[in-house]
């Protein structure tokens, strides 16, 4: 007898077996014993670089920080620059682009239903692209808020991008997930065209806009963390809180509606918080790719479908993700620097390959 079709008949008993209480104890131990690794993760990824600073030392720099201890500092004085200054603002950055590109990417796929989508499907990673590389040529400076051309432009770019798709794809008051996405393919490619037109024209400027087309999260620092950090609060906070419609609405839409969920309500709200994240997330880091994917299909195979613990492990773990890629993107190879996104298209590739083959029932392994 086929295997797929003996896992589909004993997963009903197996599932009237396990008592819902210990399944969901074991998503909370999944959520804690997460929140611990990345902690452990975040404090393993300040130890490497050029300088090496032992596992023990960099924890005590970093609690030596917290008001409520006094721990005497035994470390040279150069360690406080090098793990604060340094290396701690890159991992925190990497740590909230990741988690929330994951969040992002559990949104959409809930939203269109679909496990291959991700957060880029709108036209967001076109928009910004075409508005960071204006952003590298524009003949004069350009500050705002400390912050250059680049990630200014690069933010309004995957926002208007996304505004733009919603306009076009609203018919009164209802937003089909087909026309929606639609726009999003016709409009991505328009802008794409756009960006590659420009590339053609940028001279000297054409490597820095490369690299930040391939995503990277080097000279990063505290004023660009403070900026992400907002945003990705508030959005994947919204999120959230929208777990439970989002559950009803995989049944289908208007099921949900019969339900007293507020369908193109909650369409709006996931949108924008999605989009909103998203942006803030590439806009200084550039388009790293495959982290919307990969994380929420990765959980929701491992822990299940329900968003109210699908969104918030992918949060961990897609931080986690992140900061383990940006390690490996700048050791791998010292003194040169990989793109994050090189890195995370490596991994994220075999893996989307296989999501194509098992949707057509065709897993290899």
């Amino acid at each position: 007898m086929n295997t797929n079709i003996d896992q589909s008949i004993n997963k009903p008993a197996i599932d009237s077996i396990v008592p819902c209480s210990l399944r969901w104890q074991g998503k909370v131990y999944a959520l804690v014993g997460l929140a611990g690794l990345l902690l452990a993760v975040i404090i393993f990824a300040t130890t490497l670089g050029s300088v090496h600073i032992s596992f023990p030392t960099c924890f005590e720099v970093l609690a030596s920080k917290l008001s409520f201890l006094h721990i005497a500092p035994s470390w040279p004085e150069t360690f406080n620059t090098i793990i604060l200054d340094i290396r701690l603002p890159r991992v925190l950055l990497a740590g909230l682009v990741g988690a929330a590109l994951a969040v992002a990417g559990a949104t959409y796929q809930g939203l269109f239903r679909n496990p291959l989508a991700d957060p880029y499907l709108l036209g967001i990673a076109s928009g910004a692209g075409l508005g960071a590389t204006v952003g590298f040529l524009i003949p004069f400076p350009l500050q705002w808020m400390n912050f250059g051309a680049v990630p200014l432009f690069a933010f309004i770019g995957g926002l208007g991008a996304v505004a733009v798709v919603y306009s076009v794809a609203r018919v009164g008051k209802t937003l089909p997930a087909t026309t929606l996405i639609l726009a999003g393919v016709a409009l991505g490619a328009f802008l794409a065209s756009i960006t590659s037109y420009l590339l053609t024209i940028c001279g000297e400027e054409l490597h820095g806009i490369v690299f930040w087309l391939l995503g990277g999260l080097s000279l990063t620092n505290w004023a660009e963390v403070w900026t992400v950090l907002p945003c990705v609060i508030v959005g994947v906070i919204i999120i959230w809180l929208h777990a439970r419609p989002l559950n009803v609405m995989q049944l289908d839409e208007e099921q949900a509606q019969q339900l007293g969920i507020s369908v193109e309500r909650v369409k709006l709200i996931l949108l924008g918080a999605a989009t909103l994240i998203t942006s803030a997330a590439v806009c200084f880091t550039g388009l790293i790719g495959f982290v919307g994917i990969i994380v929420p299909h990765a959980v929701r195979l491992i822990w299940g479908p329900d968003h109210r613990f699908l969104l918030p492990l992918s949060t961990l773990v897609g931080g986690i993700f992140l900061i383990l890629a940006d390690t490996l993107a700048h050791t791998l190879l010292p003194p040169t620097e990989i793109p994050v996104g090189v890195i995370t298209a490596f991994c994220g590739a075999p893996f989307f390959l296989y999501l194509l083959r098992r949707k057509k029932g065709l897993a290899f392994f």
